[in-house]
């Protein structure tokens, strides 16, 4: 009988030593948490992207927790609501959200640009990249191997006719998609910027106007009829402004490649009245 009676007693008496060394130590090593922060924390969405500057969303809420200064507007993809709730868990004034959307800088999909070789053994843009540049002729164009597709949360971005596109309904504005891309040809922009430079080609007119038909060439007509200075022409390959853009359109009109884009909506002709009918005899 002692032989299992002492085990157990000793077992119960490190089991019991263990708990007051445990109960000491939570005690000494207690660290304060911020019910602030766990709020916030619980308010952001949790895609962790770090569009807001930060590495995710808990260095994110620690920011705000720790500067009561900061913008809470900061999270694209939580936007405007996400940005009142934060500020009145800390007492403070919403800032204002700018959506933001990807936007591909490229037009160059199969009907429009040479092909260079059959890339049936490469899956990923980046290692087109790295061998030999990829499969298309433009080395600054869309590899057009879904990279961007696959790390987007929302599927709001996919390959068509070898060029992404995005979904602009869909975009939260994360940035993911342009940090997987190793051409850097997905830009986030203002959700109200309708006008954009879909080619980030720096080379001279003539070589891009062999490889690429919806290119720019740097002709720069679009900086000529621009009426705000919002776009112009730099390392043979045409720019926005967006800050004095006013989407006009003009200079989508005046591109003679079409490398502009132009999304803003046309405003559907007005219907003529129909003439009186005669009155009969």
């Amino acid at each position: 009988m002692g032989t299992i009676l002492l085990p157990a007693v000793i077992v119960a008496v490190i089991g019991l030593v263990a708990g007051i060394i445990l109960t000491i130590a939570s005690k000494l090593m207690y660290v304060p948490v911020d019910e602030r922060v766990a709020a916030i924390r619980e308010t952001l969405p949790g895609a962790n992207c770090g569009a807001c500057g930060f590495a995710g969303c808990d260095d994110y809420a620690n920011a705000l927790g720790e500067d009561p200064e900061m913008s809470t507007a900061l999270c694209p993809v939580g936007g405007a609501l996400v940005a009142t709730q934060i500020a009145g868990i800390l007492g403070v004034e919403a800032g204002s959200v700018e959506a933001k959307v990807a936007t591909v800088m490229c037009g160059g999909n199969f009907g429009v640009t040479k092909q260079i070789m059959e890339a049936d053994r490469i899956h990923t843009c980046k290692s087109a990249k790295m061998f030999y540049g990829g499969q298309w002729a433009c080395p600054y164009g869309c590899l057009g191997l879904g990279d961007c597709a696959l790390v987007c949360a929302y599927d709001a971005i996919k390959v068509v006719n070898g060029v992404s596109k995005v979904d602009r309904d869909k975009c939260v504005g994360c940035g993911a998609c342009a940090k997987a891309c190793p051409n850097h040809i997905i830009d986030m922009i203002s959700e109200k910027s309708k006008v954009y430079v879909a080619c980030k080609s720096i080379a001279k007119g003539a070589k891009t106007r062999k490889i690429c038909s919806t290119g720019c060439i740097g002709c720069m007509k679009c900086q000529k009829t621009c009426k705000f200075d919002a776009i112009y022409v730099e390392n043979n390959v045409a720019q926005i402004n967006f800050d004095a853009c006013k989407n006009c359109g003009l200079c989508a009109k005046e591109c003679p490649t079409g490398a502009i884009v132009n999304l803003r909506k046309k405003k559907a002709p007005a219907k003529k009245a129909e003439p009186a009918k005669a009155k009969e005899a």
